[in-house]
């Protein structure tokens, strides 16, 4: 074993810790029984519109997918939540959400047909967009917690904010301008090689990228042009990652016989909360997420027995159930369509 991929290890396991230890915190800051409790309280219409409120937030996530693919093909709306669900299966075994999104061509190419041009065009639109959506919003939520969090946890939140803004912002340029990316690429490529058994394989094919980024470039310009991308991305976005989860938290807030003042800032705020699932701490932000999210809203205020099970139910539904679900579709991807488009 080299001296790399030892390293490789190591870190990964460090990241894997990190997340362990901090939803051990999470834990030591409730009381079991009481937990148990408040979640016996819970009504079966509640629990009907946490389930009906998460499955409308995963077709909307299915949806910006769809959005940004649809004008290189006849793509299926079946296809694109295919790929959505590879990809969040794949961001949950990575450091980063963004590391993550390495993987994506790949997959569009196999679930959607399209070729890697396009398909490389259409996971950075997907990743810019999102970025600069994602902390646009998050810069509301971290406005309005602002003198009222510890200042540790307020730069934190507000350091991930930033992340998201400048990420958005220089994939979008980036992305326009692709051809002269090649020694970038390169770097990132050499970056995911040391990650274990995966990593050599995912950085070739992102290497093969390179051969593809002038017809990327006129697609991803083509693509961030068009104002009914954006419009239709957004609206999927925002009920994705605003309405749903804010909606879900808010019922599961009432039905603990808790809530949040004012409740039209709650979803903002849960979306500066979690904007920390960027940063590359542990993998898919396990862990760090939900202390982080479970720390802002104690210290605005709701009972830690409280906010705790909501934060883990939350994500349970909204990250970890579609990301154990994409495990499945993977097992159908034809490995053969991983081959680099040379026609292209």
């Amino acid at each position: 074993m080299s001296e790399r991929t030892r390293r490789g290890i190591a870190v990964t396991l460090v990241q894997y810790a990190v997340g362990i230890a901090a939803l051990a915190w999470l834990v030591t800051q409730i009381d079991i029984g009481n937990v148990l409790t408040l979640l016996g309280r819970l009504d079966a219409a509640t629990v009907l519109a946490v389930l009906a409120v998460s499955v409308a937030g995963l077709l909307a996530r299915f949806y910006t997918w769809y959005v940004v693919s649809r004008p290189f093909g006849d793509v299926r709306y079946r296809e694109a939540a295919s790929a959505d669900l590879i990809v969040k299966f794949v961001n949950q075994l990575l450091p980063s959400r963004l590391s993550g999104r390495v993987a994506a061509p790949f997959v569009i190419r196999s679930q959607m047909g399209i070729s890697y041009a396009d398909a490389t065009a259409t996971a950075g639109v997907h990743t810019g967009i999102y970025a600069v959506y994602y902390g646009l919003v998050a810069v509301v939520g971290v406005g309005f917690v602002s003198g009222r969090l510890p200042w540790g946890l307020l730069a934190l939140v507000g350091l991930s904010t930033g992340l998201y803004v400048a990420a958005g912002g220089f994939v979008l340029i980036a992305g326009m301008n692709l051809a002269f990316l090649d020694r970038v690429i390169e770097g990132l490529a050499a970056l995911i090689g040391r990650v274990p058994r995966v990593g050599a394989g995912l950085a070739e094919r992102l290497r093969n990228v390179m051969e593809f980024t002038t017809a990327s470039t006129v697609s991803f310009r083509a693509l961030t042009t068009d104002p009914r991308v954006w419009l239709h991305y957004g609206a999927g976005w925002l009920g994705a990652l605003v309405l749903a989860p804010g909606l879900r938290v808010l019922l599961l807030l009432g039905g603990f016989g808790s809530g949040f003042e004012p409740v039209v800032l709650l979803p903002v705020v849960l979306v500066a909360a979690y904007s920390v699932t960027l940063l590359p701490l542990t993998p898919g932000g396990v862990g760090v997420t939900e202390a982080t999210a479970t720390a802002v809203f104690v210290a605005l205020g709701v009972p830690s027995d409280v906010i705790v099970p909501v934060i883990l139910i939350d994500r349970v539904l909204g990250t970890y159930l579609p990301a154990v679900a994409g495990w499945y579709p993977t097992l159908k991807v034809d490995v053969s369509s991983l081959a680099p488009d040379r026609e292209a």
